[in-house]
Order: structure tokens, then sequence, then C-alpha cells
């Protein structure tokens, strides 16, 4: 088994719809969160709050951690370990350039997904509107991050 790949996603409602990037994988046009892998030296946080810019053109405010989730994709093993924030959005650049291979963005019900689940990048688009939808998760303050800096002091005996 391989270690999991740390990946971060944004669910973000208004008016009983979602916003879902549409986005070409392994030439499939397929529905996604906002959502994106973690690059070195960031945080999780800060790892949402890009991934959402770069492929909706919003800011994301995170409010809550919605989940954490593993899951492994079912033809090519690839294991993946989610964590889900839901918040608000805020700060919309129609005019920027999406991150490749981001198509568009939409706003959809929960309703409208469910009548396309072939489209659907993986089943955690829809689990993780469920856990939304039944009031899962919890606040921001479990999620910390530490630096080499922050890490270096610490004294010797605590590590």
């Amino acid at each position: 088994m391989s270690t999991p790949e740390i990946t971060v996603a944004a669910v973000a409602e208004t008016e009983g719809r979602f916003l879902l990037v549409e986005e070409l994988i392994d030439g499939r046009r397929v529905l996604n969160q906002p959502a994106g892998h973690l690059e070195p030296g960031e945080t999780l946080l800060e790892a949402v709050v890009r991934e959402t810019r770069e492929e909706s053109a919003w800011h994301f405010t995170p409010q809550r951690l919605l989940g954490v989730y593993l899951w492994r994709h079912p033809r090519t093993q690839r294991q993946f370990k989610r964590f889900t924030f839901s918040g608000t959005l805020s700060d919309h650049r129609p005019l920027q350039r999406l991150d490749t291979g981001i198509l568009g963005t939409y706003w959809l019900s929960e309703a409208q997904l469910r009548e396309r689940p072939g489209d659907l990048r993986s089943p955690l688009v829809l689990r993780c509107i469920e856990d939304y939808r039944a009031g899962s998760g919890g606040p921001l303050e479990p999620i910390g991050g530490l630096d080499l800096a922050a890490a270096l002091a610490v004294p010797a005996e605590v590590l």
C-alpha cells in the first residue's frame, strides 16, 4: 500500500447550490469541489484557499473542518487523504484565468448532482455535501501546522 496523497477541498453553498468545478481528468469531463494537493511548505488552510482561488476565481474563507476522508481510486489504487472544509466565498474575479485542466465553474444543487453520478470525479463529492447538510465537522482550531523554525523552537527534551 502506498502513502496517501494529501489533498484539500472546499464546500461552499449559496441559496441551496454548491460551487463545483468541471475539470478534464484522463480525457473525461468531471465535477468536483474546488480541490487539490497540499504543496510543500503550505498549511492545510493555505492550500484550500489557494486551490479554490486557482480553480474557481473565488476567495474561500474556511469556517469549519467538514471531515477527513481516506479514499482509494478503484482503478489506479492511488490513495488520497482529503481534508474538506466548509466556508464562505467572496472577491470573485470572473476574468481570472482558471487553473490548467479546469473547464469552468458551476452552481449545482445536491439533487442535480444526484442525477449525474457518472459525472462526479469521485464518491467524495456527494459524501462531502451529505456531511455538510448533516452538520458534520467541527471548528478549525484543531487544524495546526508547524514549520521547521517553529519545530526547532521546541526544547530537545520534548522531541
